[in-house]
């Protein structure tokens, strides 16, 4: 279990003390538990010997191993599919069949992921016309942020897909108003300029940053209202998407379903416009 996770699940037993401290260490997670423990307590004013009692409390032995906990969670983060091929699960019996009960399993965990309030939620967001909706993913991930772009454009307006290439980004950020929503999708070994992209935009222009990411997540969680920490491990040297694909459709449903009438005008007139490159019969 992760120090994140073991926080909250105490979060309605903590002491007034111990509540400053998981402040502290959730506003900046995983750093701030990465500092020295004279640090962190300078920073919470609260006492070296309080910030020992409450890492004992998470289950810790002391707080060299709640920072060793805190640097395996980094380096998860990490791991590229060189790595993840050692430490893979070999599938057995028919290939195809096994692989796909895997597949299941992620899109099965993903509903443990997310809870029914924060689906909601976010599906109010991507709906709210009177946003501008920014999305972006990573090398790999980019297509999930395509596929949420490319579907919620023809049930609203003021959907854009960012480039790849961060010298397009000044024009879009330029465009940012507050409120305005910034959609990222990142999974482990993070890109460093999302992360950035992410922190020029609320700072600088005030939106709302979306994170999809996984378990470990990535850094741009310092900078989002709302995490989406889907499911990724399969056993096996790739990392799925699936669980997180099924997020996203999830989302696209709900959205579309909730007033259908605008949804089914939206894609009629989508259509009316749209440019036939089909073969021309009259040739």
């Amino acid at each position: 279990m992760q120090v994140r996770e073991r926080i909250e699940k105490l979060s309605n037993d903590l002491t007034s003390t111990e509540r400053k401290l998981s402040t502290a260490l959730l506003l900046d997670y995983p750093f701030a538990g990465l500092e020295p423990i004279q640090e962190l307590a300078k920073a919470t004013n609260t006492s070296p010997p309080s910030v020992s009692r409450f890492v004992t409390k998470l289950g810790f032995q002391g707080f060299q191993d709640f920072q060793r906990h805190l640097i395996g969670e980094l380096k998860q983060g990490q791991r590229s599919p060189v790595e993840l091929q050692a430490s893979s699960a070999p599938i057995h019996g028919a290939f195809l069949e096994s692989f796909l009960e895997r597949a299941c399993a992620v899109v099965k965990d993903a509903t443990k992921a997310v809870s029914e309030a924060q689906f909601e939620r976010i599906a109010d967001i991507l709906a709210d016309e009177k946003r501008s909706i920014y999305v972006i993913g990573g090398r790999m991930s980019d297509p999930l942020a395509q596929h949420l772009s490319r579907h919620l454009r023809q049930i609203r307006a003021k959907v854009f897909h960012l480039p790849a290439d961060p010298e397009v980004w000044p024009e879009y950020l330029l465009r940012m108003r507050a409120r305005d929503v910034l959609f990222v999708v990142d999974f482990r070994r993070y890109q460093d300029s999302l992360s950035a992209l992410a922190q020029k935009a609320t700072q600088a222009r005030h939106v709302q940053v979306v994170l999809m990411t996984d378990e470990w997540l990535s850094p741009i969680s310092a900078h989002a209202s709302e995490v989406l920490a889907a499911p990724i491990d399969s056993s096996t040297l790739w990392d799925s998407y699936t669980g997180a694909l099924a997020l996203l459709e999830a989302l696209l449903t709900r959205i579309a379903d909730d007033d259908w009438d605008q949804t089914k005008s939206r894609i009629e007139e989508w259509d009316s416009v749209r440019l036939d490159f089909g073969d021309n019969q009259d040739d």
